[in-house]
């Protein structure tokens, strides 16, 4: 059956949000989820400036999804599986299916994870960092007591990760170009904030490099590896090809580079005990859905610290 609520559709790449109502046709068996809070992903910037080739407009964003089913609190998984093909990758909520950038999504039922609370925009803002931090924490088996540079710390994911490998025991160097959220960084996190990637040549090399910036930094961020060092690419924010300038480096310091896929249900269900116990610190800003364009903007500036969520 067909349903029609308001949504933030996107009918061109670098365009605004169009508020406007919104009809889908559910699949069978799919169930509603009343959208209460949504957070504004990297990864949905790069959506939006067309870093994705593969998809096509008219699109309806947002993957970070928090809201009420049936009046209880849930998240969802935002990888939805292939029917009756294990071997395909998910669809991704927001990307090949509709987002949470609107009133309402449709999912499957085994895609909801029960909230233990009502308190959404502190889900919504912290559960992907944690959870993707989760998840390359462990391709890269860091350690306690390991030294982990952590590349766009001041972003959603990286900010709100870096209170995981605090509590896995890693010492972490935060990476931001500004002197300002370098301070803040250190005034709330209290981690050594840098903001040159050349920081090694006085303070010493780390173990592990979280890189979440991608392009512009990896091989800068590279060169701060000790030998055996290990670089996880956990993002691509500009969507630009990657390209190593100095294979050399990895050859005789036996570098090795990881590529991380978000996370699995059992790390994003990690992630919301973690934030219920209070175990992270959420950092946002809030929208209304009607606001989407000015949320926008300024997720573009990139001038604040931690997570836009959207409120629809």
């Amino acid at each position: 059956m067909k349903d029609r609520f308001k949504a933030a559709v996107l009918y061109g790449w670098r365009e605004p949000f169009r508020l406007e109502e919104y009809e889908v046709e559910p699949p069978e068996g799919w169930v509603p989820v009343e959208v209460r809070s949504v957070g504004m992903c990297g990864r949905d910037l790069v959506v939006w400036k067309g870093g994705f080739p593969n998809l096509k407009p008219p699109l309806v964003l947002g993957h970070e999804v928090f809201g009420l089913h049936d009046g209880r609190p849930v998240s969802v998984y935002p990888a939805i599986a292939v029917p009756g093909c294990p071997d395909c990758p998910p669809s991704i909520l927001g990307e090949n299916l509709p987002g949470g950038y609107a009133e309402r999504v449709y999912v499957p039922r085994e895609n909801l994870i029960p909230l233990p609370d009502t308190d959404f925009n502190k889900y919504a803002a912290a559960t992907c960092g944690v959870a993707t931090m989760m998840h390359a924490a462990s391709v890269a088996s860091v350690r306690p007591g390991e030294r982990v540079l952590v590349t766009g710390a001041s972003g959603g994911v990286a900010l709100h990760g870096i209170q995981y490998l605090q509590l896995l025991g890693a010492e972490v160097v935060a990476y931001t170009r500004s002197r300002e959220k370098a301070r803040v960084l250190e005034e709330e996190l209290g981690v050594e904030a840098v903001t040159s990637l050349d920081f090694y040549r006085e303070r010493g090399r780390v173990d592990v490099v979280m890189e979440t910036v991608g392009a512009p930094t990896i091989n800068e961020s590279m060169r701060a590896l000790r030998p055996r060092g290990r670089l996880v690419l956990i993002g691509n924010i500009t969507g630009e090809p990657v390209t190593i300038k100095r294979p050399a480096l990895l050859v005789m310091r036996e570098i090795t580079i990881s590529g991380t896929a978000a996370f699995t249900r059992k790390e994003w269900e990690a992630a919301i005990k973690t934030i219920a116990k209070g175990g992270v610190k959420p950092f946002y800003k809030a929208y209304r859905l009607d606001q989407i364009n000015n949320a926008l903007k300024e997720a573009l500036q990139g001038a604040r610290i931690g997570r836009i969520v959207i409120n629809p």
